[in-house]
């Protein structure tokens, strides 16, 4: 069955790289997924923010936007997955084409600004999967053209809260205008303070859920002091580091490294492990870190979780190496803690910091 994943997977990095996201979307939805226990590796069982998971290893926000295949994902063996990012109101997105593939670098920039069916479609899929098993995140964004985006914030994790296991604030993405200036320190106070306003009555109504961050991997050492401090000042449960970066590594020699866009993939790993290494240190472990970017192996797995993150997210390698790739990391992982001597991922976090 792996080669026949690895066949496919071969096959669509010969078309368009939207073309081809939509068809291993749809691949997943009718049940053509590898089946992989996301429980198999007892050393990989860990608790995030409250959650109970499987392993530590995460789809990561922008593969499936409209929640329509998160059963297939944790089918692939996946201990969470994050859907979205969903905006209040459906949103076309830029103009195609807006992903490319730079596939000497195995990375990718995409430029997609927050393309998905709104909120109401992917609210009634949440609902429809209620009560089956798995951690299911839902990201939420602001509309291009919001005049209040901190509301739709608030809109978005109202409508999500009940049949979602967390919620992720998405303040990061470079593709939508202004967003990112949401992470600096007199906007961030005013939507967490509007957040943490918001999800008192929708405790009280349908019980607790955390409540993360998504935050970008182009900020210097006073942005992420302050985000730190308003994090735990605002009662979030996590930060995810990181969303991908402005930046383009004097070493890309893809011929489309100049694209606009957001890098991501393994150009972005060294950039957010070092953002997610400020965030530890800054942090001191009083809130868990969910660790992107360039995860693509248990060996950039564990580079994470020794920085400091209690879980990983993966996506962009994905469009290299198929659905088939979570099972890999997963046995890589198992092996690599085995090997340095740790009983649990929990044991390694933050190993590089102590």
């Amino acid at each position: 069955m792996s080669f026949a994943h690895d066949l496919a997977t071969g096959a669509l990095r010969l078309i368009d790289p939207e073309t081809a996201h939509e068809a291993a979307l749809t691949g997943l939805r009718l049940g053509l997924g590898p089946r992989v226990r996301a429980d198999k590796f007892p050393r990989l069982k860990t608790t995030l923010a409250g959650l109970d998971l499987p392993n530590p290893v995460g789809m990561a926000a922008g593969f499936d936007k409209n929640c329509e295949a998160p059963d297939a994902l944790f089918a692939a063996g996946f201990g969470f997955v994050e859907c979205g990012t969903v905006t209040p109101r459906p949103q076309a997105g830029n103009p195609r084409p807006r992903i490319f593939r730079l596939s000497e670098d195995r990375s990718v920039i995409n430029r997609l600004g927050f393309n998905n069916k709104g909120l109401d479609y992917f609210a009634d899929r949440l609902s429809a999967r209620a009560g089956r098993p798995g951690a299911l995140g839902a990201n939420v964004g602001a509309n291009k053209d919001s005049e209040d985006r901190a509301a739709d914030y608030v809109l978005g994790m109202g409508r999500v809260w009940k049949c979602a296991s967390y919620v992720t604030a998405n303040i990061s993405s470079p593709n939508t205008p202004g967003l990112r200036g949401l992470q600096e320190r007199g906007a961030l106070e005013n939507l967490l303070g509007r957040l943490r306003e918001a999800r008192a009555p929708l405790e009280a109504a349908h019980g607790r859920r955390p409540l993360f961050l998504k935050v970008a991997p182009d900020l210097d050492e006073t942005a992420v002091r302050d985000i730190a401090e308003l994090a735990l000042a605002y009662g979030l449960d996590a930060l995810i580091v990181s969303n991908t970066t402005l930046q383009r590594p004097a070493h890309l020699t893809s011929d489309r490294r100049d694209e606009a866009g957001g890098l991501s993939g393994q150009a972005l790993f060294q950039i957010s492990t070092h953002t997610l290494r400020l965030f530890a240190q800054a942090l001191g472990g009083r809130l868990p870190l969910i660790g992107v970017g360039g995860v693509a192996s248990g060996l950039t797995a564990l580079a994470k979780i020794k920085a400091g993150a209690s879980a990983v997210q993966l996506y962009s390698a994905m469009a290299y190496e198929g659905p088939g790739l979570v099972a890999r990391v997963l046995d890589e992982l198992d092996g690599l803690l085995a090997a340095d001597g740790f009983d649990s991922a929990a044991e390694a976090v933050g190993a590089d910091l102590r």
